[in-house]
């Protein structure tokens, strides 16, 4: 005679409240990984759209024969750097949340960490060069910045070769650490990004590196606050000096000085918090053992904020301080703006 054990019998048509949530997880996280892909698209078709306009913006510039600044070169770069980081991290984030691509293989896991790096780093550096180079463009000829006039031209080629070289060497640690988690079949002493991994370091050495990539973004960082602090100052003192010659009392708000100034606070504000977001999640994310995968979408979503926005940002300040030079020209106020 056989016995059936107790535990062996079934209760057909009925289910733990438990075996009920295992089910729906998978649905649940389909959703999410929907949603978050969606975010991903939406960052990436805006900055698409952003960075192409302002580029067809300055070859229609080009091919209608109008006289080039010597800013445009630095604002094209800024749009290469812009795209490469949302190739690099938008369309692969997007696709990989679809369920239209995954890495599987070492070269994946290391290149597109690698160009996001790289992009990242060169637009924060670009846009810093961009307002340097602007502070010295508005700024009269009695100021300190006035010897450097004549000078900035000749250094912006040599300025944005600097800032890629420094960004490709310092980005180096992303090929030479990063590899596909579904090669590597011993995963105990490594750290997991989703379907990337790298060899877990002392906390000491991970201190090294992340520093050494946080770095030149601080750096950065901290000349953008203050150019755009002397470009603002800059801009106060030259619409007192304009009122006083005019002896015009000229509306806040309609003055082609308020309007640059405010272009350039929502730049800086923006550039300032979109990076220093940046900055701060990939320093945590280098830090920690297994970083969750909330924490990798937060760190690829703000990587692409600032390159998705700044390029609706720069034109709107470009044409202001276009229309301040302008005035300037027109009414030829001393000492002169160029």
């Amino acid at each position: 005679m056989i016995r059936v054990a107790p535990s062996s019998c079934s209760r057909t048509g009925s289910s733990s409240p438990r075996d009920k949530y295992q089910s729906l997880r998978p649905d649940r996280m389909a959703t999410r990984d929907l949603a978050v892909g969606v975010v991903f698209l939406i960052q990436t078709v805006v900055g698409i759209l952003g960075n192409f306009s302002l580029l067809y913006h300055y070859f229609f510039l080009y091919f209608t024969g109008c006289r080039p600044r010597s800013t445009d070169l630095i604002v094209k770069n800024l749009i290469i750097a812009n795209i490469l980081v949302l190739f690099s991290t938008g369309i692969h984030n997007t696709m990989m949340y679809f369920g239209l691509y995954h890495i599987i293989s070492d070269f994946g896991c290391k290149i597109f960490p690698y160009a996001r790096g790289v992009g990242r780093g060169v637009s924060i550096g670009t846009t810093c060069l961009l307002s340097v180079f602007q502070a010295i463009t508005i700024s009269p000829r009695n100021s300190r910045w006035a010897v450097l006039k004549g000078k900035a031209a000749k250094c912006i080629i040599p300025s944005i070769v600097l800032c890629w070289v420094l960004q490709i060497l310092v980005n180096i640690i992303y090929p030479m650490f990063l590899t596909s988690s579904l090669s590597n079949k011993n995963i105990t002493n490594r750290k997991s990004f989703s379907y990337c991994s790298a060899e877990r370091h002392d906390k000491t050495r991970d201190s090294l590196y992340a520093a050494l990539l946080s770095f030149p973004d601080v750096l950065f960082l901290a000349f953008m606050l203050w150019t755009s602090g002397c470009m603002v100052f800059i801009l106060y003192r030259h619409k007192q000096r304009m009122q006083h010659i005019l002896r015009t009392n000229v509306s806040s708000t309609s003055s082609p000085e308020s309007r640059a100034t405010k272009t350039i606070l929502l730049l800086v504000s923006t550039f300032v918090c979109c990076n220093t977001l940046s900055t701060t999640f990939h320093i945590v994310l280098s830090l920690f053992d297994n970083p969750n995968k909330l924490l990798l979408n937060i760190t690829s979503g703000l990587t692409l904020c600032f390159p998705s926005i700044s390029p609706f940002l720069l034109m709107a300040r470009e044409q202001s301080i276009h229309g301040l030079l302008c005035q300037c020209k027109e009414h030829k106020v001393p000492p002169s703006y160029e």
